[in-house]
């Protein structure tokens, strides 16, 4: 089948990826996917108050005015026309991030979800998880944004040290942190707390005091990042000075002995989390499941019958809303090479303490176990994985060397 010729964009419209339509996607190829994943919605609000100096995602300080009603807008259209690749797929999940999505008032994110109910048909019980800060909020807007449809709630804490939080440059102190987390508590009855270790000046005992407030306040569920100095961002330019890489270790390792004794467990790498309340989002990204994503700088990755397809929209906000509104907001559109599908399946399932499922692996990327049978022979042998004829699993060292067990499947 012929490739479609590629539609000229409208004059002003900046450099979209070729438009194609639905035919070009079900084209014949080399993988034979023999079931779609499970589909969930990222949405992309890339507004925040301010750029934190470590930073490295696509949000953008607000100025005078937040562009709430346009950019509504250019989401709607954004959907309305990345509709045909994912027809009658249920979404499972819905996960608002940002940026800090949190800035856009409860009657936007209420008119949002109203507007991808009308157009994609949500799984019954449907996770949708909202990303707040402290800093944006006021006494009931969390209820107000779980009457809009909200039911998970992922708080931006970070520390709860003043001194930590304002060499991290955020906007609010320990005490909004605790005021924020306790409104979460009272309006969801499922909600995350980011954490952040290894922080410029922290120590052991500086670390067992944010751990001491964070479980004090018993989220069910807990993300833990270690701060890490990412290119073109403040930190990059002018890097602190943080702990030496054996503290980073120990700190991990205590997170991880004091989270399990108040029945969080790890389930994935960065993750801890109480029975039933472990991210369904999250999971589909680690699983190796589809999503599409809207918004500025937004990814997908969709699957179908002999292709798996990742998709960027344009990342600047401005040029994003005149792009989606023209009908034209993406960036980039390819096939995912067949050679680097084995590599991206693991760079996500080897997250996950419970590791995958073979038969997930075959389904997912279209090919046989036996394209990765060396790799695993040889991670088993090193150490880093368990595995019988169903399951493969990272032992603690293949946690402990997540990048090294990862790479053993890159492409030859």
């Amino acid at each position: 089948m012929p490739i479609p010729p590629i539609v000229p964009a409208p004059a002003g419209v900046a450099h979209p990826a070729p438009q194609r339509d639905i035919q070009h996607y079900m084209r014949p190829g080399l993988l034979q996917l023999r079931a779609l994943p499970p589909l969930s919605l990222y949405v992309h609000l890339p507004w925040c108050l301010k750029k934190c100096p470590y930073c490295d995602f696509n949000s953008h300080a607000v100025g005078a005015d937040l562009p709430e009603a346009r950019y509504l807008q250019a989401l709607r259209a954004d959907l309305e026309a990345a509709l045909p690749l994912i027809w009658g797929r249920p979404v499972q999940t819905v996960f608002i991030g940002g940026g800090t999505p949190s800035l856009f008032s409860p009657a936007s994110i209420d008119q949002l979800l109203g507007d991808i109910r009308a157009l994609l048909p949500l799984a019954a019980g449907a996770e949708v998880t909202l990303e707040a800060n402290p800093g944006t909020f006021e006494k009931d807007r969390f209820r107000a944004y779980r009457a809009a449809g909200v039911t998970r709630l992922s708080v931006g804490v970070q520390s709860f040290n003043d001194a930590h939080l304002a060499r991290l440059g955020r906007v609010h102190d320990g005490a909004q942190a605790r005021a924020a987390v306790e409104e979460a508590a009272q309006a969801f009855e499922t909600f995350n707390l980011d954490l952040m270790y290894a922080l410029p000046g922290q120590d052991m005992a500086a670390l067992d005091a944010d751990l001491d407030m964070a479980l004090a306040l018993a989220p069910p569920h807990l993300s833990i990042y270690h701060l890490t100095i990412e290119p073109n961002t403040f930190f990059a330019k002018h890097p602190p000075a943080i702990p030496e890489d054996d503290l980073a270790y120990a700190m991990l390792d205590r997170i991880t002995e004091r989270t399990a004794a108040t029945g969080l467990a790890r389930y994935e790498i960065s993750a801890y989390a109480q029975a039933g309340h472990e991210c369904m989002h999250n999971l589909n990204y680690w699983q190796f499941g589809d999503y599409l994503g809207i918004g500025a700088g937004a990814h997908s990755k969709i699957s179908f019958a002999h292709r798996v397809v990742r998709q960027t929209r344009f990342r600047e906000p401005a040029r994003y809303m005149d792009n989606a509104l023209a009908g034209y907001a993406l960036a980039q559109d390819e096939d995912v090479r067949r050679a680097d599908l084995a590599f991206e399946f693991m760079l996500n399932a080897l997250r996950l303490k419970g590791g995958f499922a073979l038969q997930d692996f075959t389904e997912r990327t279209g090919q046989s176990v036996a394209s990765i049978a060396q790799a695993l022979g040889e991670a088993e042998a090193k150490g880093l994985i368990t595995r019988d004829m169903v399951q493969v699993r990272p032992t603690e060292r293949g946690f402990d060397f997540l990048s090294d067990l990862q790479a053993l499947f890159l492409p030859a």
